[in-house]
């Protein structure tokens, strides 16, 4: 089975690079000069055109999106025109599970077939492997049962839960989650989740970062609350290390733990970010989800808005307050008195 990736970018090409090094027939198209011409020094067969990537793949061809969600609509358009039934068409982006059922609905009636898959391992899945989260008709599923295989990290990336019966598609990295759109709800809550972690650990970080501001002079003021006990807070705590230490023994262990450490090693004062946190969706969506069940998901909604507040979407309120406080007090934003 022929195998052709829409979208050569940092996960494209190296799920694409992976599936080749497998045995596997596989080819690309990305609408950017640069990521074909990077894809083709991986050694990855790339096509110029939509077109002529579908020309060159042997039926049943199976196209495999990895688009973000705002282009997928447009592509699937396309794609729509220029399949045949029996063709294949995997959305392996982080789309709506909602847009899955409509695209699913869509194609089924060419005869063609969909699979929403999430996809979650970064850059490093290449080596890795990616954790797949497969929903769609059941049986397209296990007409690619393989390339999910091949795909995923394998049993060995983990301890075994358990030790009873056979090695188990989730084990392995691959899990067929359900119908049309199950697989992209899957990993929309998957990212809610990871916004929440990450949040922890940088919050974390900052009050380690923080722990000396009692050594700091700081000027009184009548409307800044005095440090309370400044001695209480006179460390001079090396953050990086303290990253490093947690990973090992600590319950808090992980790989987003892991991957914070190499940051902090790398750049002990992570003085090339800025604080600026984009969503690109996927915890807006598990937070209507949470709403639209009834479910409590402080953690997750409290993370997504700390990522609205880094991208300066509070300035606005923040003025709003800045205004009212000097309205009802003569406060000064400027000087912090009034």
């Amino acid at each position: 089975m022929d195998i052709g990736f829409v979208g050569l970018g940092r996960m494209g090409a190296n799920m694409a690079v992976r599936l080749a090094a497998r045995g596997h027939s596989v080819s690309g198209y990305d609408a950017a000069a640069g990521a074909r011409d990077s894809a083709r020094k991986d050694g990855i067969k790339v096509a110029n055109s939509l077109e002529e990537l579908i020309d060159g793949l042997a039926a049943p061809r199976v196209l495999w999106l990895m688009l973000p969600a705002a282009i997928t609509e447009a592509v699937v358009g396309e794609l729509e025109g220029l399949l045949d039934a029996g063709d294949v068409v995997v959305d392996g982006g982080n789309g709506n599970y909602l847009a899955d059922v409509a695209h699913a609905k869509r194609l089924a009636e060419k005869g063609i077939g969909h699979l929403d898959c999430g996809t979650s391992g970064g850059v490093w899945g290449r080596e890795r492997g990616y954790c797949l989260m497969i929903g769609g008709e059941r049986a397209v599923f296990d007409e690619l049962h393989s390339v999910f295989h091949d795909l995923a990290p394998g049993v060995g990336a983990a301890p075994r839960t358990a030790e009873t019966g056979g090695v188990s598609d989730a084990e392995e990295g691959f899990l067929y989650c359900g119908d049309h759109g199950a697989g992209h709800f899957v990993k929309m809550v998957h990212n809610g989740i990871e916004y929440g972690m990450m949040a922890s650990l940088a919050e974390g970080f900052a009050i380690l970062q923080s722990a000396g501001i009692g050594r700091e002079a700081r000027a009184a003021t009548a409307e800044v609350a005095p440090l309370e006990n400044p001695e209480a807070y006179s460390y001079a705590i090396p953050v990086p290390e303290v990253a490093e230490l947690w990973r090992r023994g600590s319950v808090v262990s992980s790989w987003l733990l892991d991957l914070t450490a190499s940051a902090m090693a790398k750049d002990p004062e992570l003085s090339a970010f800025e604080g600026r946190v984009s969503d690109s969706g996927e915890g807006r969506w598990t937070a209507k989800a949470a709403i639209d069940e009834g479910v409590p998901a402080p953690t997750i909604l409290a993370a997504l808005n700390s990522r609205f507040a880094s991208q300066g979407a509070g300035t606005y309120s923040g003025k709003v307050l800045s205004a009212m406080r000097s309205e009802f007090g003569g406060h000064s934003e400027l000087t912090g008195q009034g």
